[in-house]
């Protein structure tokens, strides 16, 4: 299965085995709760997804790459103890507590969450002095004599053995007390999570002309040579600063990522000409409605590659206006519901100025509770701390009238909302300019569809065209896209 897919699984999993009865039990006996193993090939996303199930899960969640500890640490040191036998006193051997099981105590005490996942990565890849360890630990559930509490499910990942030589196959005995999901890696899978994860738009535009060279992984003469989702991922960050600290990305830079020499050459040839005609083609005055005949004239005569780069710059800049639009909105909404309970409690307040700064503080502990239990996400963590750093702004500086306090406080928000209106309007202009150079520049077609498809599965374009009724999308949406999958319907078909 595609790790979509798995993480679905995971998370049914995670959902059977916490059911408990009326009589607070759980309904699958912990002894019958198998641990998961994901076996598939490296960086298509294992490990990554186990944040996600968690957050979503609302559980708590430990993590360790295996790999990196000593028997010692796994199972815990050996301590001399006395014990008493038949009136005799012998001396015996006992082990201080794993530190992978005493992680899941702290978990419990700084989170409050009783229930959660142990995920141990890369868990047939340990050494020797550790394989009878990890054996006894999928068989048994324990960590030399301690127990993984009852509520932690185990999850564990590693690499099928063509992949890495590291690998250690498990027996019979322990492959019959688990639960194997095979993990591949999937393009349609990963292009709706490069959509929502903002990977560079360069990047998605080159894997959609060249799907093939998404993930490869290949051994010859001269070595290893791989690129995997990871790669793409990680490079895609390292790609956004370069292009803003006006860094060079050469070929070294991007083989240090994608460790394929030709999939390196070919990505560095298609970015140089991204950013060949990202200085070339008006973008931003597209948006604004403002086209020279002489960019219709020179895209009649463009090559396929050509129109297709134009497009995903003009997505580019499209979704970055959304995006801003999206978070001004939302900033606006969550300040809004924080001066509605403000004025709720300011008539009756002694002082108005303490009661806000009591509000403010509680609005601190929840993202500082937020980020301990692992319940926030990197994007939500960063739109809280823009809203706390406006409410700091925006705080009533005496103890006067509340009328006062509060009229003063609320002219923050105002202005705010303002600003934020006119990005709306302005964004949704940008959006009706578009699909207007889009009709004038390819009418209906392959790159139409490019663009409404992007739209459709982007997170920004989608939350941003639920709250604005665009008829243009609606009737390309419509038009094309139904289209285009009966038309794969009919290949799948004529294929069977």
């Amino acid at each position: 299965m595609n790790i979509k897919e798995a993480k679905q699984e995971i998370k049914n999993t995670v959902a059977a085995y916490l059911r408990k009865d009326a009589f607070g039990e759980y309904v699958i006996p912990v002894v019958r709760q198998r641990p998961v193993l994901l076996i598939g090939p490296p960086g298509v996303g294992k490990t990554q997804i186990m944040e996600q199930i968690a957050r979503e899960c609302k559980c708590g969640l430990v993590s360790y790459t295996i790999t990196h500890h000593t028997r010692q640490s796994a199972v815990g040191l050996p301590f001399v103890k006395t014990e008493v036998f038949d009136g005799r006193e012998y001396s015996v051997t006992e082990y201080t507590m794993s530190e992978i099981i005493l992680s899941i105590y702290r978990a419990r005490r700084e989170t409050g969450k009783k229930e959660g996942i142990l995920f141990i990565d890369e868990i047939n890849c340990v050494s020797e002095s550790l394989a009878p360890t990890m054996l006894q630990f999928l068989q048994c559930k324990t960590f030399g004599n301690q127990r993984v509490p009852e509520g932690w499910i185990i999850v564990a990942a590693g690499n099928p053995p063509e992949y890495n030589k590291s690998v250690r196959e498990f027996d019979v005995v322990t492959l019959d007390r688990v639960r194997q999901i095979y993990v591949e890696a999937d393009y349609k899978v990963w292009k709706e999570y490069a959509g929502r994860a903002g990977i560079h738009r360069a990047i998605r535009g080159y894997l959609e002309l060249h799907k093939e060279k998404f993930y490869r992984i290949e051994n010859d003469v001269d070595g290893m040579h791989f690129v995997t989702a990871r790669g793409w991922e990680d490079f895609s960050h390292l790609l956004y600063s370069y292009r803003e600290l006006k860094f060079p990305v050469t070929e070294d830079v991007v083989y240090e990522y994608l460790p394929h020499r030709e999939v390196a050459e070919d990505f560095l040839a298609y970015y140089d000409l991204y950013e060949k005609y990202e200085e070339e083609y008006p973008i931003q005055e597209i948006l604004s409605g403002r086209v020279e005949p002489a960019v219709y004239e020179r895209l009649s005569r463009a090559s396929l590659d050509e129109r297709g780069m134009v497009v995903q710059l003009l997505l580019a800049a499209l979704l970055e206006r959304m995006h801003q639009s999206i978070s001004e909105k939302r900033l606006v909404d969550d300040w809004y519901l924080f001066l509605k309970e403000y004025r709720s409690l300011i008539e009756d307040a002694e002082d108005k100025r303490k009661c806000y700064l009591k509000l403010l503080e509680t609005e601190e502990h929840s993202l500082f509770d937020g980020l301990t239990s692992g319940e926030i996400s990197k994007e939500e963590e960063g739109c809280r701390k823009a809203l706390l750093k406006f409410l700091r702004e925006a705080a009533p500086k005496g103890d006067g009238d509340a009328k006062l306090c509060f009229g003063e406080t609320k002219a923050f928000f105002d202005q705010r909302k303002g600003a934020m209106l006119l990005q709306k309007e302005r964004t949704e202009a940008a959006t009706e300019h578009a699909f207007t150079f889009m009709e004038d520049a390819f009418a209906s077609g392959e790159e139409m569809v490019l663009f409404v498809t992007e739209l459709t599965m982007a997170a920004d374009s989608v939350k941003f065209l639920a709250d604005y009724t665009c008829e243009k999308y609606l009737k390309y949406s419509e038009e094309l896209l139904l289209g285009a999958r009966r038309s794969e319907l009919l290949a799948e078909l004529r294929k069977g």
